[in-house]
Order: C-alpha cells, then sequence, then structure tokens
C-alpha cells in the first residue's frame, strides 16, 4: 500500500484502527476557571487553547477573592473588575493554578 496514494475514504477507515489520542493538555473548552497567574487572578470561559496562551470570554480580574475557599464553593468575590466584552488572552507560561467554576462574574464590586 503507497500512503501517498490513499484516498481520503481510506484514510478515514485507517483512522479508525487507532485509538483516540489524548489532549496535549488537561483544559476544557467552554467551561468557567478561575486562573491563578504570578501576578493575578482571572475568572472567565475557555473559548480557546493555544500553545503558549488561553483565551477566555466573559472575562474579570478578581482583585480580591476574600476567604479563597469559601470563593471557589460560592462563586462571591470580595472585589471584581469586569473586562470589556470580547476576549482575554493569557499567557500559559504565567499560570499558577487553576479550578473551574460555576459562573464568571461580570458585576463590578
Amino acid at each position: 500500500m503507497n500512503l501517498d496514494e490513499l484516498t481520503i475514504g481510506q484514510a478515514k477507515e485507517l483512522a479508525k484502527m487507532f485509538p483516540k489520542c489524548a489532549q496535549d493538555h488537561p483544559w476544557e473548552v467552554g467551561k468557567i476557571y478561575l486562573i491563578r497567574t504570578v501576578t493575578m487572578i482571572q475568572t472567565g470561559r475557555l473559548v480557546a487553547v493555544g500553545e503558549k496562551e488561553l483565551v477566555l470570554e466573559d472575562a474579570a480580574w478578581i482583585a480580591d477573592t476574600g476567604r479563597f475557599a469559601d470563593a471557589l464553593k460560592t462563586g462571591k468575590f470580595s472585589e471584581v473588575e469586569p473586562f470589556p466584552d470580547g476576549q482575554v488572552i493569557i499567557g500559559r507560561g504565567a499560570i499558577v493554578d487553576a479550578v473551574q467554576i460555576a459562573r464568571s462574574p461580570r458585576d463590578q464590586k
């Protein structure tokens, strides 16, 4: 069999014989995250994962979480500064940790 001469249909049949490869990251597009970076905290719905960045929508900078564990459970933060509507890009190299949360706060306080 010459691989260079495969039809698209034959290539699809061949691909079915191999297990799906795992993603090279643990992120779930469409989920809402609280992301701590080396300098700040952002929240938002993940819309894209790049090699060196994440893209969020409905994003906010969380200036003060209050009690961190309580904020993660309740989704209530002491100080919230929403980004304007649109996308926010975060460099993956600056990320300390991240956790999925139930909602992204959008009301300034």
